[in-house]
């Protein structure tokens, strides 16, 4: 019987799968993994189902939040640089971004990898990213699936997140308390974040004849896959600290495909318009601007694409404006006012751009 199971064995690593190669990486992160354990996960990794309990002397009307995503085509900016741990980052910062703007503590977070052919190191550094982003804002890594697909992806490969977030009822920041005269705080982002990475590549590799080593005067010393594979921001220092000092955080909105046009509308009161000033905006990453120029590509279409410098925005009363910046600014972002709530019909106005 032994023999007989060592032949399927083999037979299944020669179609392509390698069980024993999965093990052998995974055991190499496992203890970046077990770090990031909250007290309330209550199994080690490798279940068939990750257990977390709530705390019910902290939280007495939990509401949960989840939100999944994927990192997109700036997978293949990794491929192309060889370097797979800032994509970890952005998968889980990403996440994060999305539950926080609804005021939701995230708790927990779970990964998937889709790939051609399981190697070493992309998938230990694809996990020590991840593991590294959830320690980093005291979120378990619960568990997780990778997938070894060969004929269904080449070279490339896939990664998808899930997280899960805890808010009280009465805490949900949902943007219908948003009115005319809040003003919008720009939070910046780092560069394209996960999103417009397929109009990007279109234009700096098919149509200047840029590679991720070439170094572009307009970049400032950084080549074009540095540029491109700058982490995705988490803001949930920012927003945690804000609601911990009382600040009225009426909507946020995470800027990612859709720019400013569409993520800003999502949570805006239908007779609530914002109107954005787009040369307040400070500190927008040069690839931006390289991007629009060597693509010849229309202002509107820039700012519908990408974050243009902004990876989210809080509005809050305008009395509020001073504290809240100042928040921001103590949690290391260098936040400013770029725009208004109006009355009007649910739509975004971008002046200047």
């Amino acid at each position: 019987m032994a023999d007989n199971l060592e032949g399927k064995s083999r037979a299944y690593q020669e179609a392509g799968v390698d069980i024993d190669l999965a093990t052998s990486l995974l055991k190499k992160v496992k203890g970046k993994i077990s770090a990031t354990r909250r007290p309330e996960a209550l199994a080690p990794i490798g279940g068939f189902g990750g257990l977390f309990q709530i705390d019910l002397s902290r939280w007495k009307h939990p509401v949960m939040v989840t939100s999944i995503d994927g990192v997109g085509t700036k997978l293949m900016i990794a491929n192309m640089m060889n370097k797979h741990d800032t994509v970890g980052h952005d998968i889980v910062n990403h996440c994060i971004n999305d539950i926080a703007v609804q005021g939701a503590e995230p708790v927990y977070f779970m990964d998937y990898i889709g790939i051609g052919k399981l190697v070493s190191p992309l998938y230990e550094q694809v996990l020590e990213g991840i593991a590294d982003a959830c320690l980093r804002q005291n979120v378990t890594l619960i568990g997780g699936e990778t997938a070894e697909m060969p004929g269904m992806y080449g070279k490339d490969y896939d990664l998808v997140g899930c997280i899960t977030g805890i808010v009280e009822r009465d805490a949900i920041i949902s943007g219908e308390h948003i009115r005319p005269g809040h003003v919008a705080i720009a939070l910046p982002s780092s560069g394209l974040h996960t999103n417009g990475f397929s109009l990007a590549r279109k234009v700096l590799f098919d149509k200047a004849g840029y590679t991720v080593d070439s170094r572009p005067a307009e970049l400032g010393g950084a080549s074009v896959g540095e540029a491109l594979l700058q982490p995705h921001t988490c803001y949930w220092p920012a927003i945690r600290q804000a609601m911990a000092d009382g600040i009225a955080l009426d909507g946020i909105a995470h800027i990612t495909g859709g720019g400013l046009y569409d993520n800003v509308p999502r949570i805006l009161p239908e007779d609530i318009s914002v109107v954005f000033d787009a040369a307040a905006i400070r500190h927008a990453p040069p690839v931006f601007k390289l991007i629009a120029e060597k693509g010849d590509i229309e202002r509107h279409e820039m700012y519908r694409v990408f974050n243009m410098g902004v990876g989210m925005v809080w509005f809050v009363p305008q009395q509020q404006a001073e504290q809240a910046i100042a928040i921001c600014k103590g949690a290391g972002f260098d936040a400013n006012i770029i725009g208004q709530a109006v009355a009007g019909n649910h739509t975004v106005t971008v002046e200047n751009a």
